[in-house]
């Protein structure tokens, strides 16, 4: 069973090069990992935890997705089994001049057969329609959306009919260091006697279900005297699937049904994949040791944000414009700089720069370009500046654009908590609201932003981390635990 199961994941990822969203498998509320899938099933009455195989395939074309999934599982100890095979088709539509795509998607095919006991019921129809909008931001892809549908069973053939409505609603982000997806699943079940006789039933089950995928950073010592390093980072990528469900059933005892008692619980299944590292390459500084930001440059320089070639670091020195840029650029998307530029033709015209004091044939003009095009960074007169010291306010507004909070800020006229509100550029105001808002940064011991402050190389270095930080965990928090949690 482990043979197949790692046959067929490795065939979903052959299937599909780009990057998938982290997506509960099908819309049943089930969790899984390498080895086995399980969830919950309630057509009968009673909640019934099944287990068992899962395949998934998935194909992505440029404006079109198909995944189909295919489930075989069992309960013995209730003589239930589950077979079912569903495919979900899926049209974006990109709308690159609002930096949005719009997904709609629906059931193209399906089968399922479920035997519990002496009972079957097979699928006779099943509808679904689920739309979602995702913002396309250059730190994450947010994304949300709802979902609507029917599945019509019969009971042996010709002795009555089981109708599931679902509705609910997903929300979820995508970025290098992670993905998640959380679903709020309403389902409400009507089994139905022929003529409506004496057995009919009604039940209510709500299913939260999250899929998370982590990228987290461990530093790993050298255990070894006698080396030329003493230790390094691993980036460790952690997968995890929880589930709740819960039900309002009716009391069913000895196949009758009590119209004056309900049962009513809740049941949880977790899933956990096996770690997988990734040792990253050692920073060799010689001015950083007891340098009180010595772990947030090792850091940095280990995922390839700072690349630096000599043996200094400088810490202490002011961050410049065109620097700080550059590593935020890296630190956002990895992909900015793997892929090549596309080669032009002698006939085109020369590119025009962005900016009038940035050459295109600069080897970091690629990173200002990309920021510049997805609105993270603005000039002033048509001019970037790029040996220009970087101010407090600068860097946490690129931060915020890059994510696309600064728009959440209140209605001009507002002020910070800052008790140097005064000093904030009105640029940065909007950013500095957000910022502090989520965590990003905070006052100093007098409760000051200092907007205007020069950045030294080290404090640069420490805010790019905490910025990491949120795209690590504060992101997955938010979608997974602060919705099944509180939801």
């Amino acid at each position: 069973m482990r043979r197949f199961l790692a046959f067929i994941f490795v065939t979903a990822m052959v299937l599909s090069p780009m990057n998938i969203w982290a997506a509960p498998p099908g819309f049943s509320g089930g969790v899984n990992n390498e080895y086995e899938y399980e969830e919950v099933v309630f057509i009968s009455g009673e909640p019934i935890v099944v287990k068992g195989e899962i395949k998934v395939s998935e194909r992505i074309k440029d404006t079109e997705k198909s995944v189909s999934y295919s489930f075989k599982l069992e309960n013995k100890d209730k003589d239930a089994k589950l077979s079912r095979k569903i495919k979900v088709e899926t049209l974006l539509d990109k709308r690159d001049d609002k930096g949005q795509t719009i997904e709609q998607s629906s059931i193209t095919g399906y089968s399922e057969k479920v035997t519990i006991g002496e009972d079957k019921y097979e699928l006779e129809d099943f509808q679904l329609s689920k739309s979602d909008v995702i913002d396309n931001r250059p730190a994450s892809d947010f994304y949300n959306g709802n979902m609507q549908g029917r599945k019509y069973y019969k009971v042996n053939k010709d002795q009555g009919e089981v109708i599931i409505d679902i509705s609910g609603q997903d929300v979820g982000y995508k970025n290098f260091w992670g993905n998640s997806e959380t679903q709020i699943i309403n389902y409400s079940i009507r089994n139905i006697k022929p003529d409506d006789s004496d057995g009919s039933w009604e039940g209510h089950i709500k299913a939260s279900v999250s899929d998370s995928t982590t990228k987290v950073l461990k530093y790993s010592d050298n255990e070894a005297n006698f080396s030329s390093f003493n230790g390094g980072h691993m980036r460790v990528t952690n997968e995890q699937m929880v589930s709740r469900y819960e039900y309002d059933l009716p009391e069913i005892d000895n196949g009758e049904i009590d119209d004056d008692e309900r049962d009513k619980g809740t049941v949880k299944l977790n899933k956990t994949m096996v770690p997988k590292l990734e040792r990253l390459i050692v920073p060799k500084f010689r001015d950083l040791g007891g340098h009180w930001a010595q772990s947030y440059i090792e850091k940095l320089y280990s995922l390839d944000v700072f690349d630096e070639n000599g043996e200094f670091f400088s810490p202490d020195l002011p961050m410049n414009r065109m620097e700080f840029t550059k590593g935020v650029i890296r630190a956002c998307d990895i992909r900015t700089y793997i892929e090549e530029p596309k080669r032009r033709s002698r006939r085109e015209p020369p590119e025009e720069s962005v900016f009038e004091d940035l050459d295109t044939k600069d080897d970091d003009y690629k990173y200002v370009k990309s920021g510049y095009e997805k609105g993270i960074i603005h000039g002033e007169n048509n001019k970037f500046k790029p040996n220009n010291n970087l101010t407090r306010a600068q860097a946490i507004t690129i931060f915020v654009r890059a994510l696309g909070f600064e728009n959440k800020a209140p209605t001009p006229g507002y002020y910070t908590s800052f008790s140097d509100d005064r000093e904030i550029p009105y640029w940065a105001k909007d950013s500095i609201y957000m910022a502090k808002e989520i965590g990003l940064i905070q006052g100093d011991k007098f409760n000051k932003v200092n907007p205007n402050k020069v950045m030294s190389r080290a404090e640069a270095s420490a805010m790019l981390v905490r910025f990491l930080e949120f795209l690590e965990r504060d992101l997955q928090r938010d979608y997974r635990e602060n919705i099944i949690y509180f939801n």
